[in-house]
């Protein structure tokens, strides 16, 4: 497998999180976001919504992170990243979405270039903007979560796999976490874990 991504795009580190958990290997492709490579040709041709990442798997390329897990949580089924009960799957899913759905899309690279670029915003009202749809977030999910010592018990899932990247956008915009001690927890307990460790930006190829 390849995967193309970036060594700080927090959609690119959930997938690598979820392969190093599976113990799957993967060739990394870097895709410098900051200097455009994503809207080059090149990469269009491989990905035409120009996002990272993007994984090909041989006979095909897949594209989302979102769609991405879903993939390798079906093919390769263990160490598993949810549950057999339904119930639980559904709260760690709830969780994989206020970060997935409702914190990410708004605070993307394109979005903060729109707010920028086009909106005139200046950086310190941008920075005001990437910290609210963080807080808002957060004040939910320190309510859902319980340090077991992962997100949701003994093991990591999909919440957790969600849940460090943008833990690590809060601190890297310096919004600080002391009024999420479950989710300070739940980040210390996986960053002891091998396979976030491999995963952290800084261990990447392209970190800068």
């Amino acid at each position: 497998m390849k995967l193309y991504g970036y060594f700080r795009s927090s959609a690119a580190y959930r997938v690598r999180i979820a392969l190093n958990i599976k113990g799957q290997s993967y060739a990394t492709v870097p895709i410098n976001l900051l200097k455009g490579e994503q809207l080059e040709a090149p990469y269009r041709s491989i990905n035409p919504q120009a996002r990272v990442p993007a994984l090909d798997i041989g006979e095909t390329i897949l594209i989302q992170s979102p769609a991405i897990l879903e993939y390798i949580e079906e093919t390769y089924p263990e160490p598993p990243l949810l549950p057999a009960d339904g119930v639980e799957r559904a709260r760690i899913r709830a969780v994989s979405a206020i970060i997935g759905c409702d914190i990410h899309p708004l605070n993307n690279l394109t979005a903060l270039k729109y707010l920028k670029h086009t909106l005139g915003h200046d950086q310190p009202a941008i920075d005001a903007w990437y910290a609210h749809w963080i807080r808002q977030g957060f004040d939910v999910i320190e309510r859902l979560i319980q340090p077991e010592p992962y997100a949701f018990g003994a093991v990591p899932t999909l919440a957790d796999i969600y849940l460090v990247p943008q833990v690590f956008n809060a601190r890297r915009f310096n919004i600080a976490l002391d009024a999420y001690p479950n989710i300070a927890a739940v980040d210390a307990a996986c960053l002891e874990h091998p396979a976030f460790q491999a995963a952290a930006p800084e261990r990447q190829s392209d970190a800068v």
